[in-house]
This record gives C-alpha cells, structure tokens and sequence, in this order.
C-alpha cells in the first residue's frame, strides 16, 4: 500500500472467514486499520486476525509503502458440514 492512502469504512462479503495479515514491510508510525471500534498497527512478521464481516478501514500514513500477506481462513465457529457445502473463500 502507498503512502497517503486511505481505505473507507467497508465490510467483507460473508461472516464464515476470518482474515489473516501478517506484516511484511511495515513503515513506522502510520499504518493502522480499525475494526468495529478497535485500532491497530501491523508490526513486521506478527499476525493480525480480524472478522472482516465487520466494518474497517485502514489509514497508511508513513513514508513509505506498506506490504502485507494475506491470508483468509474458516471462521472458527463454522462445522464440518457448513465448510463442505460452502464455497470456497
């Protein structure tokens, strides 16, 4: 992500994945995303996971880029069953 972005308030399509970030490049301070009413900031080669069924936006505010692997999981509630007549995400 460039410098000076900003992603609106949005939310993801389903409620059966969670999304995994983990901080690859991350420039100090300015890069945070809030979640419902909760904000953090990515740190290099730890892991964020949030719902991203609910509202979030991420601020990118640093000098220089930001660069995140992501990686979307079941949500954790979902059984067996649900996950095999779900598409996949």
């Amino acid at each position: 992500m460039q410098p000076g972005t900003h992603v609106w308030p949005h939310t993801g399509p389903t409620n059966c994945r969670l999304r995994m970030h983990l901080g690859l490049v991350i420039p100090k301070p300015g890069c945070r995303i809030r979640c419902t009413n909760q904000t953090r900031e990515w740190q290099e080669g730890k892991i964020l996971i949030f719902d991203d069924s609910f509202e979030h936006e991420v601020w990118q505010e640093a000098d220089s880029y930001r660069l995140i692997f992501i990686v979307d999981v079941w949500h954790p509630e979902l059984s067996q069953y649900q996950r095999q007549t779900l598409s996949p995400i």
